[in-house]
């Protein structure tokens, strides 16, 4: 009985498509998460979040539609930060890494506003990136000058 169950299991996982968990759906997903974070859901920050997407990864049309309907969809469904941050930790450097707590900050200021929750979740993704204060820092710098 528990042979045919971890049987049955095992093919239920193998079924499930690969690309749950990719580079550019983790990378939507945690842009996403600050635009939720302030529950305001901006259309500044959505374009903000479609505008990195598609420079970052050459997406548009369909594809990138697609991947922002799912990105968004993961966000709101996501238990928590770990599974997309890992992504992203095994596909970027830490230069990489840095940059898209840059990203993160574009999408929190895209309304021209700063809310201390975008800041906390920026927080976050950063502290699970492993990306250094003072980089975290920088990168906000950045974009609010």
């Amino acid at each position: 009985m528990i042979k045919s169950f971890l049987a049955l299991f095992e093919r239920q996982v193998a079924d499930q498509p690969n690309d749950q968990h990719t580079l550019e759906l983790a990378s939507a997903a945690l842009l996403f998460e600050v635009v939720r974070a302030d529950r305001e859901f901006a259309a500044a920050e959505r374009e903000q979040v479609s505008q990195i997407v598609t420079r970052e990864f050459n997406l548009s049309g369909p594809e990138l539609k697609a991947l922002l309907s799912d990105a968004e969809e993961h966000a709101e469904n996501a238990v928590d930060l770990v599974q997309f941050t890992r992504i992203l930790n095994q596909h970027y450097d830490l230069p990489q890494r840095a940059a898209f707590i840059q990203h993160l900050w574009t999408v929190a200021y895209a309304d021209n506003e700063l809310d201390m929750h975008e800041e906390h979740v920026i927080r976050r993704i950063a502290d699970l990136m492993h990306v250094p204060h003072s980089l975290y820092m920088q990168a906000k710098l950045k974009v609010k000058q």
